[in-house]
């Protein structure tokens, strides 16, 4: 590990990219009175200074990555730029603490959408705009991370899903290179048309940017404390349902249809339990409030869809407090929690496809009880299910369920009740946003909770966004030596 400059140099390309976007509030808004303008104009020349320092220190040396420096490389531009990011809010008009601007950032680039700000109907329009871009920002480094870095290094079972374009050859490099091309012309194309169709649906065009941006990367971050709700919009909830479900579907297979490939993204066995899981669950709650004696169905079939929707695409909108649904609904919505949309997507959770693995896992071992003698097969959209991906699925998993017991305990040792450790700690590891409970659910926020439990969660969210493995191996001494 002697020779990182192949790391340095990439980081410093995406801070040249940071600076830029770091830029933009500060234009947009010059001539407002409430404007950030300084707390964006020096960070972005600070960014800028050091990404060409790193840049001019490394260009002569060779930037051929081995897999090894692309767990480094994976983990620490990720926490770079979510550090770096955070220095617009620290030294703005909002006085927070560096611990709280930190939160706000790691929750903003993994696109969870927890929060600890309060009050924005008021807040100044720059620090909305700065909490969306890093959310769109965070959005497509995700979708880029999964083809280009998790398949090749095997995380979770995710080289299931990986491409001739995921290998880092100097063969597969053009592929690359076009693949990542379409990824982000399907990425842009998308925010454009939720803008244009959220506009059209009566939002203002501000409005319109900062929701678009924050459903496509299913980040949740919102202009306002009621969230969605502020719009009063059945059109515009449904709506949203579409396109957080749409930011939660393969984006390498919306390139595949683009290349004439037609049908190919709803062939797919994620897309379809994906989306089936949706509008079963919708219609389960929509009848369960029925059951309860509430009216409207439409109403309540919309709501519940979009809620739903945002809580499995782990979204994190609301546009009403569905903790007041009734017991079923809310232990529903825990479990929800869990799910997440699918590999290849702007959305966390622990993913349609490790589900449907674990049910292919189980059905197995009840045939070889009845069929003791028998050759079974594996497969999953038509490929071989390799004994390495079943064991790679079941040690995340291990690993998911021992970072959620870790934090609780540490998050109960600060005084937190047992419901907003237990539900902050899942919430940050699938990357959701809001909890269960009255301190962090869809009508709270993370303002209260000690310091120290908001580093630890920051850190939660990193390992769920990173999907655990390529963090946690950082900290094997094997991992160190020559």
């Amino acid at each position: 590990m002697r020779n990182l400059s192949p790391v340095t140099y990439i980081v410093s390309i995406m801070m040249v990219l940071l600076s830029i976007f770091m830029a933009i509030p500060a234009v947009l808004f010059l001539g407002d009175a409430s404007a950030n303008t300084t707390a964006f104009t020096y960070p972005a020349i600070g960014v800028l200074a050091a990404a060409v320092i790193g840049i001019l220190l490394t260009r002569n040396r060779s930037h051929r990555l081995q897999p090894r420096y692309m767990f480094v490389l994976t983990v620490s531009s990720w926490l770079i730029i979510s550090i770096l990011c955070a220095l617009p809010l620290y030294y703005s008009n909002l006085d927070l603490s560096m611990t709280d601007a930190i939160f706000e950032s790691f929750s903003g680039i993994t696109t969870t959408g927890s929060t600890v700000l309060s009050g924005l109907d008021a807040m100044s329009p720059d620090i909305l705009l700065w909490r969306s871009i890093i959310q769109w920002i965070g959005g497509i480094g995700i979708i880029g991370m999964f083809v280009a870095v998790l398949p090749f290094l095997g995380i979770g079972g995710m080289r299931l899903f990986a491409t001739e374009s995921s290998e880092w050859t100097e063969k597969a490099l053009p592929r690359m290179k076009s693949l990542s091309r379409g990824l982000l012309f399907v990425y842009c194309g998308l925010t454009l048309a939720c803008i244009l169709i959220y506009w059209a649906s009566g939002m203002s065009l501000f409005n319109a940017v900062n929701h678009a941006f924050t459903t496509i990367s299913t980040g949740g971050y919102s202009t306002s404390d009621q969230s969605m709700g502020q719009f009063d919009s059945n059109l515009i909830l449904f709506e949203s349902s579409i396109f957080m479900a749409l930011g939660s579907m393969p984006f390498f297979l919306f390139v595949r249809e683009l290349h004439g490939q037609h049908w190919v993204l709803f062939r797919d066995q994620q897309v379809r339990a994906f989306l089936g899981l949706l509008v079963v669950a919708a219609l389960v709650m929509t009848v369960y409030r029925l059951w309860m004696h509430e009216e409207h169905p439409v109403d309540l079939f919309v709501s519940a869809l979009f809620n739903v929707t945002s809580i499995v695409t782990t979204t994190g909108y609301a546009s009403e407090d569905y903790l007041q649904w009734g017991s079923f609904t809310s232990v529903a919505f825990f479990f929800l929690t869990f799910i997440g949309g699918c590999s290849g997507s702007t959305s966390g959770g622990m993913k349609i496809f490790r589900f449907q693995l674990s049910f292919m896992v189980l059905r197995e071992q009840f045939r070889r009880l009845l069929h003791p003698r028998a050759v079974l097969t594996r497969n999953f959209n038509g490929r071989a299910v390799s004994d390495e991906i079943i064991a790679s699925m079941i040690a995340y998993v291990f690993v998911f369920l021992m970072c959620m017991a870790v934090m609780t305990l540490c998050l109960s040792l600060m005084n937190v009740d047992l419901t907003t450790a237990l539900t902050a700690s899942i919430t940050a590891l699938t990357n959701v946003g809001p909890g269960l409970g009255p301190v962090i659910g869809p009508a709270g926020n993370f303002a209260s909770l000690p310091d120290a439990a908001k580093w630890i969660l920051s850190a939660g969210m990193i390992l769920g966004r990173l999907e655990l493995l390529s963090v946690i191996i950082l900290f094997s001494p094997a991992f160190w030596r020559t």
